[in-house]
């Protein structure tokens, strides 16, 4: 289908084919959803409802849903209501906002849950996405108002413009597609999981997960928060790293002491620190734990140039570690210092340092259990020469990594997909963050296929000042999911 794309004027050019034609899309149902004719329907459907879909992310982005501590709940909860008045329109038969409580008297971020029952045996897909957001960071760093969706030269820029709203908007339009090509009779089950905290960790995804469970339970999951190798080229993303974060803390004193009259014999413990964590990492940069061995090697070529651009590294930065680039991003242990508890500067004083702490985070290959890597670091911690300074380590979360078999027959179907959106083969690739969720997914539904695709590009800048999302990204990301599940509602 290479031609059906005019990339420059970001428009689908629709072959005269389809013109003479003359195939209304209510007779879409009579083609095989496999042929260059219903691609070609797809991308038209798309073409004609695709200033309202833009229009429809647009006034999803302007709710500053933040599921933060600290933040106006109400924004959370409106942008809830948003979501389930959007998805009203799509023909549920169940259609509900649930917010979870634990004993602590504690509340989740609001999830919106929708599901049409299958017929005639027909599989049912459950649609995962979230709208929580990121908070915006520095403000002056932003170009346009993080709060109103903003397009400039075939971007759209704003908060949750990707991440992870075009998500829903993707699930949103595809549901209507589905309706319009195959007639709401189309038999498949859907099942809609609009999450309200994953940008907190999920911390209630599980007792939703325990509390739902039937409710919840598909053949497949699609789960629309990842990212494509570029705005050209798409990706079905088939590992996930997980993650294991904590403190160490070091202590020399029970107090600080003046640096003049205590200072030689002792040193400070902002320097011990330094040490230990200097240690964590070998002189080439991998991580020095043992236990994390990497059980994965990738076949994707990630050119140095483009990480370098990406990531905003400054130009004689050396990179650490060993093996493939790929295999570094996705399949290595990643070891990070995130923030560091010590006197600031603006209240420094002559006096040494008594008490400091780091926090780590630690991503994990395919095949690492988080509880090994904890204990491994616990162990490789204790294990160091502090100077006989007091070294107190406390472990954080543990998520697990994750992955798919890409030659698995709901992966093929979706590479398909993504193939004929984009008109490019979609290559598999895996994914150096780490969604915990997704394992949880896995443990609860062992069964079920689970696929991770997204909108998101390496220009998108999820979490940064100024996060967009490429407008022919989300075109062809609906598109592919239109493919999919009409493919499945003919049990392909």
């Amino acid at each position: 289908m290479v031609g059906l794309y005019s990339r420059t004027s970001n428009k689908p050019v629709i072959p005269t084919t389809l013109r003479d034609m003359n195939v209304s899309f209510s007779e879409a149902r009579n083609l095989d959803p496999d042929s260059a004719e219903f691609i070609a329907v797809v991308k038209h459907w798309v073409d004609l409802h695709f200033d309202e879909i833009v229009k429809n992310l647009a006034e999803l982005v302007r709710y500053q849903s933040l599921a933060f501590e600290g933040y106006d709940r109400e924004q959370l909860l409106a942008s809830a209501d948003a979501v389930k008045d959007l998805f009203s329109q799509t023909g549920f038969d169940e259609l509900q906002q649930l917010i979870e409580t634990n004993k602590d008297g504690a509340s989740s971020g609001p999830a919106i849950i929708g599901r049409k029952h299958a017929t005639n045996n027909k599989p049912t897909v459950l649609l995962y996405a979230h709208h929580d957001v990121q908070p915006v960071g520095d403000v002056d760093a932003w170009h346009t108002d993080p709060w109103v969706a903003t397009e400039k030269h075939g971007r759209l820029y704003g908060r949750g413009t990707a991440d992870d709203k075009a998500g829903i908007i993707v699930h949103h339009a595809a549901l209507k597609a589905l309706d319009d090509l195959l007639g709401s009779d189309h038999g498949l089950g859907i099942t809609v999981f609009i999450e309200g905290e994953e940008e907190v960790g999920s911390p209630f995804f599980k007792q939703f997960l325990d509390r739902h469970q039937q409710l919840l339970a598909a053949d497949t999951i699609i789960v629309a928060d990842s990212a494509n190798w570029s705005v050209d080229v798409p990706a079905l993303t088939t590992s996930l790293r997980g993650m294991i974060d904590g403190i160490i803390e070091v202590t020399v004193a029970d107090h600080p002491v003046h640096s003049g009259i205590f200072g030689g014999p002792m040193l400070d413990a902002i320097t011990i620190l330094a040490r230990i964590l200097a240690q964590l990492h070998t002189p080439s940069g991998d991580v020095a734990l043992e236990g994390i061995s990497q059980t994965r090697w990738s076949e994707v070529s990630y050119d140095e140039a483009d990480y370098r651009k990406q990531s905003g590294a400054v130009k004689d930065l050396e990179l650490a570690g060993t093996g493939s680039l790929a295999d570094r991003l996705w399949n290595k242990p990643a070891l990070n210092i995130i923030g560091i508890d010590a006197t600031p500067i603006a209240e420094s004083s002559n006096a040494i340092v008594h008490t400091a702490r780091a926090r780590f985070s630690m991503r994990l290959g395919p095949g690492v259990e988080p509880h090994d890597a904890m204990e491994s670091m616990a162990k490789y911690i204790e294990a160091m020469d502090a100077q006989g300074a007091t070294v107190s380590l406390y472990p954080g979360e543990e998520g697990k990594p994750f992955i798919v078999d890409g030659s698995a027959g709901a992966a093929k179907l979706m590479k398909q997909a993504l193939t004929d959106a984009w008109g490019i083969d979609a290559m598999e690739t895996g994914l150096g963050g780490s969604i915990p969720f997704v394992a949880d997914l896995a443990e609860t539904y062992p069964d079920t296929n689970i696929l991770l695709t997204g909108v998101e590009d390496p220009d998108t800048k999820a979490h940064s000042p100024n996060e967009s999302l490429d407008l022919s990204v989300l075109r062809h990301a609906i598109e592919a999911q239109v493919l999919v599940l009409a493919r499945m509602a003919q049990n392909r």
